[in-house]
């Protein structure tokens, strides 16, 4: 039971970050229905293992800065002024995307969307802060410890998360497809609410350290 907590809240938390529309999970729902189930599986296999280790250093590095509650909430005040900047830039700034046309994708080999998959993975930074925000979080909230068979379970649960979201688009894509189309539309909406709710909370965490 005791391991079960940190499974869980890492399963959804890489769920929570991956979900929404993006580069990953987008090109892995597109080679599945240009190239069929193998590829993309090997495509979403490559991506995960980048993130497993991703997640890992992550939570190596909010060890450290756990100790510190003066970085802690370093961390959280600049958090806060950059969800708030992400708000007002998604909410009132940024054009709505347009969707796409669909476009021709060469088949390849299985090795080659490995290979691929370990490329846009590791070319997305977001995974590293994310981590270190989530558990720091988690820990300042008595449900996480550093403790190296914690941080491992909690990896892996972020591994299985982060699989399960990819391979959902993998499953499902066919089926939600014209739903994607609006949540593209809309994306900055979503993405502007969500980093909206994140700055308050933050901001009430800041708040109830000064004069809670």
């Amino acid at each position: 039971m005791a391991l079960f907590t940190p499974f869980i809240s890492g399963f959804i938390a890489a769920a929570i970050g991956i979900i929404p529309p993006g580069l990953i999970n987008m090109t892995a729902a597109k080679i599945k229905i240009k190239e069929g189930n193998k590829n993309a599986l090997w495509f979403v296999i490559g991506a995960v293992l980048v993130i497993f280790f991703q997640a890992y250093v992550a939570i190596l590095f909010a060890r450290v800065i756990d100790n510190r509650p003066d970085v802690v909430t370093l961390l959280r005040e600049v958090g806060f002024v950059i969800f708030s900047i992400l708000t007002i830039y998604f909410l009132f700034i940024a054009k709505d995307p347009k969707t796409k046309k669909k476009s021709k994708i060469k088949k390849s080999s299985k090795k080659s969307r490995f290979f691929l998959g370990m490329l846009l993975s590791g070319l997305n930074f977001f995974p590293i802060p994310y981590y270190v925000l989530v558990s720091v979080t988690l820990s300042s909230y008595h449900l996480f410890v550093f403790e190296n068979n914690i941080i491992f379970t909690f990896v892996m649960g972020s591994v299985l998360g982060s699989f399960a979201a990819l391979y959902s688009y993998i499953a499902f894509f066919g089926r939600i497809e014209k739903k994607t189309d609006y949540l593209m539309r809309n994306m900055n909406k979503i993405i502007g609410t969500i980093t909206g709710v994140i700055a308050m909370v933050t901001l009430f965490n800041i708040l109830n350290y000064y004069f809670g």
